[in-house]
This record gives structure tokens, sequence and C-alpha cells, in this order.
């Protein structure tokens, strides 16, 4: 497995919308076991390919507090069953140490294929509804910093690129 680098804003990449996955075969599940393994190593939640630079329409994630297990998602369609909103503050690994409040649908179906590339649907609360949604978005070019005032996305990565050149110039 090989971790792989993470995209940070402004990468243009990251406002691609990915393109649908035609099957699942051995060549995407090394993709999702990667994405996994950068998930991991970046200390996150949830991961969508295009953070990595791949525009195919996969997440995964792990919301277990062992860090041990792991979930996939191949094509998934996210449908709200709800018009509560709940607001949770969010974080992103391609926009890091920003944090924020995001309000999304409390209670959302989501139906995909899994690793195996069988169809799965489910139905997702609390933090895995929050995670699914902010994933999904990236699938279609939306991060989460899209939702706050255009002053606070400003800021954000104002603060990400003066990060990431001070551990650029810290390698070197």
């Amino acid at each position: 497995m090989t971790v792989h680098p993470i995209l940070t804003v402004p990468d243009p990449r990251l406002k691609l919308v990915s393109k649908p996955v035609e099957r699942v075969d051995d060549d995407l599940r090394n993709l999702m076991d990667d994405m996994v393994e950068t998930m991991y190593e970046a200390d996150g939640i949830g991961l969508a390919a295009i953070q990595i630079g791949v525009d195919k329409r996969v997440i995964v994630m792990d919301l277990s507090e062992k860090r041990d297990s792991p979930r996939y998602f191949v094509n998934p369609v996210v449908t709200p069953l709800t018009e509560e909103t709940k607001p949770y503050s969010e974080g992103c690994l391609s926009i890091p140490d920003v944090y924020d409040e995001v309000e999304r649908p409390a209670r959302v179906s989501v139906k995909y294929l899994d690793y195996d590339g069988n169809e799965r649907e489910e139905i997702a609360e609390d933090l895995f509804a929050v995670c699914i949604q902010h994933e999904m978005d990236h699938l279609e070019g939306v991060l989460f910093i899209d939702y706050l005032s255009r002053l606070k996305r400003d800021r954000a990565v104002k603060k990400v690129q003066k990060l990431v050149k001070s551990r650029l110039e810290a390698a070197e």
C-alpha cells in the first residue's frame, strides 16, 4: 500500500466533479487500500479520491475509535431524509488546521457499491451523516469552506498556503 500526498487548497483539482466508476476491480481496490492508508497516516476520518488527485467517485472513511474499521463507498448517492439540519464543526485534510461550523441534513440515505462491488443502502445519522455528506461534496468539487462567508473562505485559503509554505521550508 502507498501513502499519497493530499491536495490542499487552492489546488484546482479539488474543484473537479469526479467521474463515476465503471466497475469495482482489483485496481480500484488497490486505490481504496491506498486511500485508507493515506487517511490513517493523515489522522483523518474520511477521504475522497479527488483529494489524492484521482477524479473517481470513491470515498473511504473510518469512524471507529480504534481506527480499524475502514468503510468504502463507490459511486455513492446521498439523499436527505429530513429537512432538519444540525450544525457540526468540520475540518478537512485538504484544508489543514481550519475548522468551522457547517449545517447539514441530520439524517440521510446512502446508496453505494462496497469494496466488493455489492450494492448497499443505509441510513446515516450523527457523525456518519456529516462525514458522508462532507466527502460527497468533494466528489462534486465542493469544499466545506464553500459554505462559509467569502472572508472566512479567503482567510482559510491564506492560512493553508502559509502552512504549506512553512512545511516546505522546514523540509529543505
